[in-house]
């Protein structure tokens, strides 16, 4: 087996905002492992609260390219890295390769006999109210949206959204922004509002709180779940779990994660960190057990990949064999 591992960066087409920071730029890393004449490939962001970067994914890969000279299966790369984006960009490569392989598409190998256009979320980014009121009204083809808060003045945020667009599904992320205090003043008034779902709303060390609330918004697990290993921890305080390729590490992991979790009466949400059609595309198989789908980096980006995803308004649809799998 050959790697090659290239840095590739994705624009944003407007500044993305988040509770703890911005980005113009989705910063990810490609790799390519190739044997017998064909090649798989896998992308990866990596996880940015975990301290990972697209250079520390990049200088990680290098130092792994000896173990995959050598050979290496999905199977035994769960042990060879940790959870995280390098895992990430070799695990969905040796899926692809896999797939190429097998003369079999990805999602069949991992057990589907076939698959479905996916709806995803579209995700605003936090800005002022009456700015995330106008980004809502300027994409009326997008039925579900997203919205992405951050602490003091989030009810407003949601009641200018709903104001601007009323037959919208709105589910919120705050990414640990909250407070207990903002948790029970909060939450009321965004059921009020429609809101169906809210995403992390305490930070993941600090979100014991959650077990003893009863929260007239479901509410799902992101930054608090990160392999199978966070199940036991999550249980009584979230209905949903948020799956990310990047936080798995992988395919391989995230699909265990998810039978592990639907097992265990926990309801299904795949998500994304950014990038292109190529992170997306596994991510995709992920999404046919998932009740919330939140793939829409490509929608978000000024550029994509050769031979993107084919997104319809929200429908996403399954990644062409030239992209992958």
């Amino acid at each position: 087996m050959e790697i090659e591992i290239r840095r590739v960066d994705w624009p944003f087409a407007q500044e993305f905002r988040i509770a703890s920071r911005s980005q113009s730029v989705a910063e990810t890393v490609e790799v390519r492992i190739s044997e017998g004449g064909l090649t798989g490939r896998g992308e990866a962001m990596g996880v940015y609260y975990h301290g990972e970067t697209a250079d520390s994914i990049y200088e990680t890969l290098r130092s792994f390219r000896a173990e995959v000279g050598r050979g290496v299966t999905r199977e035994h790369l769960q042990t060879l890295l940790p959870p995280g984006g390098a895992r990430n960009a070799v695990d969905c490569a040796l899926w692809d390769l896999e797939a190429k392989r097998s003369g079999r598409r990805a999602w069949e190998v991992a057990g589907l006999s076939k698959v479905e256009p996916l709806v995803s979320a579209y995700t605003l980014s936090l800005d002022s109210p009456r700015n995330m009121r106008e980004a809502a009204a300027a994409v009326p083809a997008y039925p579900i949206l997203k919205l992405k808060l951050g602490g003091e003045g989030d009810p407003e945020r949601v009641a200018e959204v709903r104001a601007a667009r009323p037959d919208a599904t709105i589910t919120v992320d705050a990414n640990q922004a909250w407070n207990e205090r903002q948790l029970r003043e909060f939450v009321p008034k965004l059921a009020d509002l429609g809101v169906v779902l809210i995403e992390q709303p305490l930070p993941a060390d600090a979100d014991e709180p959650l077990a003893s609330f009863k929260s007239a918004v479901p509410l799902c697990a992101d930054e608090s779940c990160q392999t199978r290993a966070s199940l036991p921890r999550l249980r009584g305080k979230y209905r949903f779990i948020n799956i990310k390729l990047d936080k798995t590490g992988g395919l391989t992991e995230a699909l265990a994660l998810a039978r592990d979790a639907q097992a265990e009466g926990f309801e299904l949400m795949v998500g994304c960190m950014a990038g292109s059609s190529l992170g997306m595309a596994p991510a995709f198989i992920v999404g046919q057990l998932c009740r919330v789908v939140d793939l829409d980096g490509p929608l978000l980006a000024a550029a994509d990949v050769a031979h993107p995803i084919r997104y319809e308004g929200s429908r996403m649809f399954p990644p062409d064999l030239s992209l992958w799998g």
